[in-house]
């Protein structure tokens, strides 16, 4: 409901002519009258910009508030106010009946017979799903599941490891010492030591867990998952090896992948080996589109994991005969994984509990 500017200038006239205390009594009645055919919440605006707008009908009247008697003049004001709350708190009633009656609206459009929204579940964080997938893909190959504590003493983390106190390799794990003997491990490599000390060969084992270094940028976090896996038995042979991860990065990236293995070294495995697959972006070829790949840097390879024949010094430390026993080891980190099997370029979004990034993996 709207008033046109004829019949407020023909309004404001009448209020300026008339007395004012008079004129403000009747606006009262005059509102309540308006307000009972405001249908609708712009209908109820037009109506309050009518009355209480800066060029509305208390403001016409009150516009003649100079004309009047000085004596008259307060009484006229107080009047004023008390009628101005009074169309204020009216105006307030009718909003609120106007949202009421659009609340019940509501309600009688809906059907209770019809199914509910079905709520959120969640989803496994990405880390959980390939650490699943990589335990599962070894566990078809006749490994076993072990675990073992995060809190390691120096001698499985290290020294049955071959790594002694002088080795310089152990610079290179950037450890949290908890006491001179305690420390958070730095790989899975301990449950290695662990099981061959608690268990004989023939075994073969997979060890999934947290690992910490004191590391932290944007390709390095303090705390990061690893996965040992470990074959003992007698005549194990490199080409075990080769065979096992072959099978394995197959399972996870698909039958088309290369798979390179390039010498290396590890103080624990003798000789050493690091794998790298064919770029899956590029297809190996390192250029994408006629541009630089930007995944392998144009190497059209990439590096997954660290492996090797286990030492005999390894052997010797958990009371295995090195003559009559051979076997393999190999380690990955889970991040490195995921990051290229899921297409995720930072590694930061694995712990920034962003709902949005993790929902996707449902």
């Amino acid at each position: 409901m709207s008033a046109s500017g004829s019949d407020l200038g023909v309004g404001l006239a009448r209020d300026l002519a008339q007395d004012p205390a008079q004129d403000l009594d009747a606006l009262v009645p005059e509102l309540e009258a308006s307000l009972t055919a405001a249908g609708s919440e712009q209908e109820l605006e037009a109506v309050r910009v009518q009355f209480l707008g800066r060029k509305g009908r208390l403001a016409g009247i009150m516009s003649g508030l100079p004309k009047l008697a000085l004596d008259q003049r307060p009484a006229v004001g107080q009047k004023a106010n008390q009628v101005k709350t009074k169309l204020q708190e009216l105006l307030d009633q009718c909003l609120a009946r106007l949202e009421r009656d659009k609340e019940r609206a509501a309600l009688s459009r809906f059907d209770p017979s019809l199914p509910g929204r079905s709520a959120w579940q969640g989803s496994l964080h990405p880390i959980t799903l390939i650490t699943q997938e990589i335990c599962s893909a070894f566990v078809s190959l006749g490994f076993d599941l072990v675990e073992g504590p995060e809190l390691e003493t120096d001698f499985h983390n290290f020294e049955a490891l071959n790594l002694p106190p002088d080795h310089p390799a152990r610079d290179m794990q950037d450890t949290f010492y908890i006491t001179e003997n305690t420390l958070l491990r730095t790989h899975t490599s301990p449950l290695q030591v662990r099981t061959m000390l608690r268990k004989r060969p023939p075994l073969a084992a997979i060890a999934p867990g947290k690992v910490y270094r004191r590391d932290s940028d944007l390709t390095h976090t303090p705390m990061f998952h690893q996965i040992e896996g470990f074959l003992v038995d007698t005549d194990v042979s490199l080409a075990d090896l080769r065979g096992t991860l072959t099978a394995f990065v197959h399972r996870i990236f698909g039958p088309d992948t290369v798979v390179r293995f390039r010498p290396s070294f590890f103080p624990f495995t003798e000789p050493s080996a690091e794998v790298d697959i064919s770029c899956m972006l590029c297809g190996g070829t390192g250029n994408c589109a006629a541009a630089p790949c930007r995944v392998c840097k144009q190497t059209g390879w990439l590096e997954i994991l660290g492996c090797g024949m286990i030492d005999p010094a390894v052997f010797t430390a958990v009371g295995y005969d090195p003559e009559h026993y051979t076997g393999f080891a190999f380690g990955l980190g889970v991040e490195r994984v995921a990051m290229l099997k899921y297409g995720i370029g930072d590694l930061r979004m694995f712990f920034e509990n962003d709902v949005r990034f993790v929902s996707q993996f449902a």
